[in-house]
């Protein structure tokens, strides 16, 4: 079986590549080293089931570090200011996101609420999302990941205020090292009037569920 027809047998057992990654070219220095990584752990790289598993993992990581070639900015940069008069909390929460540590490169699962109280204009709801997204596809830490997030709406958007919560399971913990699954680590981010008035840092913190 030639490498060709065994890419097209990955395929229809779900382990081909789809999507705007399937086709990007792997340069061989990265497969090597995926390939050694292979042999290290004690599998064999030549073995059937793992002669394209290289330039899939190196695709997949491509794709998974898509944030790297992002400006979380861009996503803010449209604002609507005909709100009539609304400045009260504007809230998104249970926003899901996937991401890897930087220390074990291990997957971070979780989810996020991002407030902000506007002062003179708001963005489309979705833009939230896209910029934890931009942020999160990169290697990071949860701490990192929330403090970007929260610092990018503070700097562009130039709110009353900013909240962002962040709780998530990471696998450098659950699946290896210490193994305790089902354990979620909470970070927050509280700037201008959700860190100085305590009745606002209440308020959107009970309306995220905490």
């Amino acid at each position: 079986m030639s490498g060709h027809d065994h890419g097209e047998d990955g395929a229809e057992n779900g382990a081909g590549d789809f999507g705007p990654m399937a086709k990007l070219p792997v340069p061989e220095d990265v497969q090597d080293a995926i390939r050694t990584l292979i042999r290290w752990t004690g599998d064999d790289p030549t073995r059937e089931g793992l002669l394209d598993t290289p330039a899939r993992v190196a695709r997949a990581w491509k794709e998974y570090c898509q944030g790297y070639g992002e400006d979380p900015a861009y996503h803010l940069s449209r604002r609507f200011e005909e709100v009539g008069g609304y400045n009260e909390l504007v809230l998104l929460k249970d926003i899901p996101f996937q991401s890897h540590c930087e220390h074990h490169m291990a997957p971070i699962i979780g989810k996020a609420a991002i407030a902000y109280m506007p002062r003179d204009s708001v963005v489309g709801i979705s833009k939230l999302a896209r910029v934890l997204n931009a942020y999160a596809r990169r290697l990071q830490i949860q701490e990192r990941l929330t403090a970007e997030v929260a610092q990018c709406i503070q700097d562009h958007l130039n709110p009353q205020g900013v909240a962002v919560v962040i709780e998530a399971s990471h696998a450098c913990m659950t699946a290896r090292g210490v193994r305790t699954p089902g354990v979620s680590m909470v970070t927050s981010r509280l700037m201008g009037c959700f860190l100085e008035d305590n009745r606002s840092r209440k308020e959107v913190l009970s309306l995220m569920g905490y």
